[in-house]
């Protein structure tokens, strides 16, 4: 008779399946919207109505584009001489009640927010290099309030990482403009100097 089998695997964590989530949201979000840019999921009416709506979208984002702007006061620091592992981290507000679908599409767009800053402002970038060759670590933590979201935004600029919050379009489940997620990229032990007494999301 053989002897039972034993495993030692440990089950996915709940920020596994969050950052699992993100990705493939976001990948199914790029086609979908490429579809939906090409006309391929809607009717003649639909695609007038979807013209009129991508008009105020893009005048929306323009007015976003100036605030983001406006806070964009932090130099990116090239860290040399620090050979840390690079990481980003994901700061999510517990108050405001997203489910994990949202929480997953919200890490998406701080994740692509701090490698499209990165790429604008400094494309040459060690850090960025480094992020990329070493499998682009993520770790999601948790924040309560929006006020102490900008704090660690301002520490994390202060310090010279790449620090970029989220504001929701409103289109779903929270208010237009809700600041979501903060998205911090850089050596760990100088992030960790920032978010490292906040708990696992």
């Amino acid at each position: 008779m053989a002897a039972p089998v034993t495993s030692d695997h440990i089950p996915p964590s709940t920020a596994s399946y969050v950052f699992a989530t993100a990705v493939i949201a976001g990948v199914i979000g790029y086609f979908a919207g490429q579809g939906a840019s090409l006309g391929l999921f809607s009717s003649s009416s639909a695609r007038s109505k979807q013209s009129t709506r991508k008009a105020q979208d893009e005048e929306s984002d323009s007015e976003d584009s100036e605030d983001e702007e406006a806070e964009d006061v932090g130099e990116l620091a090239t860290f040399d001489g620090n050979h840390d592992e690079v990481k980003l981290v994901l700061v999510v507000r517990t108050d405001l009640g997203m489910g994990k679908g949202k929480i997953a599409a919200q890490c998406s767009h701080a994740t692509l927010a701090c490698y499209k800053y990165f790429v604008a402002k400094s494309p040459n970038s060690p850090i960025l290099r480094r992020w990329e060759r070493q499998g682009q670590a993520k770790v999601a933590l948790q924040v309560k309030t929006e006020e102490d979201m900008l704090l660690l935004q301002a520490q994390a600029m202060s310090l010279g990482l790449c620090a970029r919050v989220i504001q929701d379009a409103g289109r779903t489940q929270i208010a237009s403009g809700s600041r979501t997620v903060l998205g911090i990229l850089g050596p760990k032990t100088v992030v960790d100097q920032v978010t490292g007494h906040l708990k696992l999301l």
